[in-house]
């Protein structure tokens, strides 16, 4: 071989070394000891051993760091693998199907950033993100589905929508400044659904929010007037003073505030025994904040 072609041969093999940084990757994780022993049916599968395959996709993940690759770790449903199989034809015993399964997953599945954290952290956000994705596709499905109200007319979901809308926009503007970590809760059929906002006021005058936490937190409630439905909006404050916990209920389609009582129940109280449990030191439970609502309420009938 000239050495014009060991030339040649080096950059292509450096070109595609720049290049395969440039491309992102996913892989499709099997969570769960149960959805590990869902896929050992198929023999194309060759993992027998849950923790054994959790070391390897983790030693994966950070090979594939450690060339400058970027990663997204998507959670691998079995059940919906197998539908996915079925709609599209594909025989599912293949890796090369599981391969176009994690793709479609990348884009619509729930999905976490590789970053080099351990697996033990990433495992917890990635099954907190599909928590949380299903809870927005549960709450904004069903109230798309609720339609008009047989008396007025006007459609309840979308009715409900604004007055949460408003509520939400409401609190946030009364609970001045600091770092504001938001928990609303609400009951349904399917159990207790949550949904998490992260509100920054600590610069005077500014106050930043993620939007799609807002609109998962407004269509929870939303779901709750819609319906009926009991809501708690509970909120930690973290200010340069310390830290302070408060809260709402929903009443009447408005934000009532919870006593200090209340809430200090809430947080020191073991909900499994009932037993006391020592408060968080440097933490305020306090009464929430009236809230300015001038608004009606949703005009839709009762």
């Amino acid at each position: 071989m000239t050495n014009t072609q060991r030339n040649r041969d080096s950059r292509t093999t450096s070109l595609r070394t720049a290049l395969r940084q440039e491309v992102a990757g996913t892989i499709g994780l099997l969570a769960d000891e149960q959805d590990f022993t869902a896929m050992r049916r198929y023999r194309s599968f060759t993992f027998d051993d849950h923790k054994t395959y959790l070391r390897q996709v983790e030693g994966l993940l950070k090979s594939l760091a450690a060339k400058g690759g970027h990663t997204t770790v998507a959670l691998f449903d079995p059940e919906e693998y197998e539908e996915f199989c079925a709609e599209t034809g594909l025989e599912p015993d293949t890796p090369a199907s599981r391969t176009r399964f994690t793709a479609e997953l990348a884009t619509v599945g729930p999905a976490i950033a590789y970053e080099g954290q351990p697996l033990d952290d990433l495992l917890p956000e990635l099954v907190d993100e599909a928590v949380r994705q299903a809870t927005w596709q549960y709450a904004s499905t069903t109230l798309s589905h609720i339609g008009p109200c047989a008396g007025c007319g006007q459609d309840i979901g979308r009715t409900a929508f604004a007055r949460a809308s408003y509520l939400i926009a409401r609190a946030v503007d009364t609970v001045g400044p600091g770092a504001h970590h938001w928990v609303g809760s609400v009951p349904t059929t399917q159990g207790m659904l949550h949904a998490v906002l992260h509100v920054d006021a600590t610069e005077p005058g500014t106050v930043t929010l993620d939007e799609t936490e807002a609109m998962e937190l407004t269509t929870l409630l939303a779901l709750a007037i819609a319906h009926g439905n009991a809501c708690a909006l509970v909120v930690r404050t973290t200010t340069e003073e310390g830290q302070r916990i408060y809260g709402w209920r929903l009443k009447d389609e408005r934000l009532e505030p919870l006593p200090a009582a209340r809430v200090f129940d809430a947080y020191c109280n073991d909900t499994e025994s009932g037993d006391l449990t020592a408060p968080e030191p440097g933490v305020d439970y306090c009464t929430a904040p009236d809230i300015a609502d001038t608004g009606p309420t949703s005009p839709h009938c009762h």
